[in-house]
């Protein structure tokens, strides 16, 4: 899924490309992605886009007339510029948004069909797409501190909260935490002072490095490889590679479609954490440390 780097260089791109542009044509290729039936779609037509926002993990279009379309990509939904006057989408189409300068399509790989499209009316009915996590990038270490204390869970899960942080997720989290050396267990009520101003600092250093890279990468475009899998991350999608720090093989817990990825050495003083069904299958047989392994 797009996370906050994604979703960044995705708003600033459509900042450049469609702010000022009327919609002249919107192309519904599935009815399955609009969840909204006020105000109708056809309502947006003809309308000027005045900005363009991030909510979380959702891009949100602003429109004169106080409209709002919220974009949610979800896992596979993906976005594309094409020229004016360029071939429609292929299959893996769900709309298309026609300007006089060019068509942003969205499209979403494999068959299920989770991104959506939800259209608002006010700036009320638009912060009810606002989950309330507060923003890693601007927000001061007190104000991270406390949010992490609000409620007690592993650090993994609080981090991708869309309650208690804003567009954070399993990729990034992953990568969050090996630059902290943090395990992605360990509860936040046992963080120390030291250990939060240190997660504090990776979290900021690791989402403004991908920002950066992301803006290089796409050029001023709306990028086109937005993947959570790459090859420059320390540990995510990493599996069995070794950790760029120490070179251990990178470990996983696997739950449910998404799995977390870290180093046991850099982050766990070497104890291998439950892999849920594999460490049930092997019980007795389940290495405790890396070097069992």
């Amino acid at each position: 899924m797009p996370e906050l780097p994604d979703i960044t260089v995705y708003v600033e791109a459509l900042q450049r490309l469609v702010v000022g542009q009327r919609i002249d044509e919107i192309r519904l290729k599935t009815p399955f992605l609009l969840r909204t039936v006020d105000p109708p779609l056809d309502e947006l037509i003809g309308k000027q886009v005045v900005g363009i926002e991030r909510l979380g993990k959702r891009i949100a279009i602003a429109l004169e007339g106080d409209l709002f379309a919220v974009l949610h990509l979800m896992i596979a939904g993906r976005l594309h510029w094409k020229p004016a006057n360029t071939k429609k989408a292929g299959r893996n189409g769900l709309a298309e948004f026609v300007f006089a300068n060019g068509t942003l399509s969205l499209t979403e790989a494999g068959t299920k069909r989770r991104a959506s499209l939800y259209l608002a009316r006010g700036r009320a009915a638009l912060a009810e797409h606002d989950r309330g996590g507060l923003e890693p990038l601007t927000a001061t270490e007190e104000e991270f501190a406390e949010r992490l204390r609000s409620e007690s869970h592993t650090v993994k899960r609080s981090l991708t909260d869309p309650r208690l942080f804003s567009g954070i997720g399993n990729a990034y989290s992953d990568e969050i935490l090996h630059r902290a050396k943090l395990s992605p267990v360990k509860l936040t009520g046992r963080l120390s002072e030291d250990e939060i101003a240190t997660l504090y600092d990776a979290t900021k250093s690791v989402l403004n490095e991908w920002i950066d890279r992301l803006r290089a990468e796409s050029a001023g475009s709306i990028p086109e490889k937005v993947t959570a899998f790459r090859e420059e991350m320390a540990v995510h999608g990493k599996f069995g590679q070794p950790c760029p720090v120490c070179g251990t093989p990178v470990q996983r817990i696997r739950y449910a479609d998404n799995e977390t990825n870290y180093c046991a050495r850099c982050q766990t003083d070497g104890k291998l954490l439950a892999d849920r069904g594999l460490s049930r299958l092997l019980k007795q047989d389940w290495p405790r440390s890396i070097d069992e392994l």
